[in-house]
């Protein structure tokens, strides 16, 4: 598999139920999900569980559980419920300590060109390129809302939309 590819979201179904962790790999488990090569869920792509982490699939065990390689921000975690999103992003990015998981956004010209014309806030999280792209916020001394958006690799054609409500296609 190539270094990063086109999908925002291959498979997004179900919850993350447990994740486990041994030196930096971590073992998730998972309920409501069929992980499988038929729905696409194969080694070498990443599944970003919200704040809970990120990691680079490694191997697929079966079709409710997966093994992680480059784990990041990943804790042993008993029971919880948490959705998940499995997408061909940068791998590199899951390691990438300038970035949180759900701060990586697969964004399509559409939503790009609806961002850049937008106002008021929508219009601060305008990229300046479709592709993947990184966003951080934070709010400044004087309790302004500051948006940083780099575009991490530049790319016309991301499909497969994981969300729209940073970028909306309309």
């Amino acid at each position: 598999m190539s270094l990063w590819g086109n999908k925002d979201t291959v498979y997004s179904t179900g919850n993350v139920t447990t994740i486990a962790i041994t030196n930096g790999d971590g073992v998730i488990t998972a309920s409501g999900s069929t992980w499988n090569s038929g729905n696409g869920v194969v080694p070498g792509l990443v599944i970003t569980m919200g704040a809970k982490g990120s990691g680079v699939i490694k191997s697929v065990d079966s079709t409710t559980q997966l093994t992680l390689v480059g784990a990041t921000g990943l804790t042993a975690e008993g029971s919880l419920t948490q959705a998940y999103n499995i997408s061909e992003q940068p791998k590199s990015l899951v390691v990438d300590s300038n970035y949180d998981g759900n701060e990586i956004y697969g964004v399509d010209t559409t939503e790009q060109s609806v961002a850049n014309g937008a106002s008021g806030e929508a219009r601060q999280y305008a990229p300046a390129h479709a592709g993947w792209v990184g966003i951080t916020t934070y709010v400044d001394t004087h309790g302004n809302l500051r948006v940083k958006t780099e575009t991490l690799v530049a790319g016309s054609t991301i499909t497969s939309d994981a969300e729209n409500t940073k970028f909306p296609n309309s």
